[in-house]
């Protein structure tokens, strides 16, 4: 009889337990901390022609964001395909704006793009987040993660339900995406992974994801268009999406010592100003979205080396004394022989 009372004890135990017991199982604030030790970007937009200008700012809007916060161009993989600043329609060259006030010029005078034009293709994307890459590519265009890496993948163009199109030519699966995380995963090529997407129907793309570490969030849900936001007379065409344009208002007042967290950026568009609905998912993550600071994704973190070898300074720069000076040595020059040239010629 008493084993069913301790039974029934310690299932109330578990149901309601002590104050105590409740505080000692709470997670440490730690397990919230990422850590990673480096950032990364893949920023894609997939789109051609003139009237996808709007694409271009999308991605150059993320691109000026994360690179403001921090990461540098070396870290930052910049996938265009088309060049809308050298447009002949474009009535101010070699700029791309994303409002129609024409306040912030997201082309800037300092756009690295890694991949532009027709190298924008599936093939080169798969290659790029696997690092199957021939032997022959330039550093700049690879993306050189480690198990250490905290990469933000945002992504932008036209799309369906389960892919998105790059250069209406040809297109991506949900299904190619997400086994293209995983084999990131099982080649440590990245720690944490959040993924972006501005497309029609964008939370297809990230519904066959089952890699761990990947937090996602999508402009519209299956079944729903991602609008535009608004056109810019002097340019003739929509000049942003609505989300995108949501999200950089948002990440213009995040400074790198900001609090903000992520759980705050997957709210910053809501139905009532995005028309569509946004679509996240978590269940991937290990972290609670609103522990993890949002510059673990847009901003930068340096790796710092601690060693305890000490070098004597001193020695080098002639500042320790007067046994460690450095003596100038001077060159001595001379002239070499002159050819014989009578010698040759007999």
């Amino acid at each position: 009889m008493w084993k069913k009372f301790f039974v029934i004890f310690l299932l109330l135990l578990c149901v309601f337990p002590p104050p105590h017991l409740a505080t000692e199982l709470e997670l440490p604030d730690a397990f919230s901390k990422s850590h990673h030790t480096n950032n990364w970007a893949v920023l894609v937009d997939t789109s051609r022609f003139w009237f996808n200008y709007r694409h271009v700012a999308n991605v150059l809007s993320i691109y000026r964001s994360v690179k403001r916060l921090g990461i540098p161009d070396s870290q930052i993989i910049l996938m265009v395909a088309d060049d809308m600043a050298c447009n002949p329609r474009n009535p101010r060259p070699a700029t791309v704006f994303n409002n129609a006030n024409q306040n912030i010029n997201v082309y800037g005078d300092d756009v690295e793009v890694d991949y532009r034009g027709y190298e924008v293709t599936v093939e080169n994307l798969v290659r790029l987040l696997t690092g199957r890459l021939p032997d022959t590519t330039p550093r700049s265009k690879r993306l050189l993660t480690d198990e250490g890496s905290n990469i933000l993948v945002y992504m932008t163009g036209h799309g369906g339900e389960g892919f998105l199109k790059f250069q209406d030519s040809e297109e991506i699966t949900n299904i190619e995406l997400a086994d293209a995380f995983e084999q990131m995963w099982v080649k440590r090529r990245y720690n944490e992974i959040f993924f972006m997407i501005d497309t029609c129907q964008a939370a297809s793309m990230f519904q066959k994801f089952y890699s761990p570490n990947i937090l996602s969030v999508a402009s519209s849900l299956v079944g729903e268009d991602s609008l535009s936001h608004h056109v810019d007379p002097a340019i003739g065409v929509y000049i942003i999406d609505r989300y995108t344009y949501y999200a950089l208002e948002f990440l213009e007042r995040v400074t790198p010592d900001s609090k903000k967290s992520m759980g705050e950026f997957l709210t910053v568009c809501p139905k009532r100003v995005c028309i569509s609905t946004v679509g996240t998912r978590t269940d991937l993550f290990r972290r609670d979205p609103y522990k993890v600071p949002i510059t673990d994704f847009f901003g930068s973190v340096r790796r710092v080396d601690v060693s305890d070898n000490w070098v004597n300074v001193s020695s080098r720069t002639g500042l320790g004394g007067g046994d460690h000076k450095l003596t100038k040595v001077k060159e001595k020059f001379q002239y070499v022989d002159q050819l014989p040239i009578d010698s040759l010629l007999q």
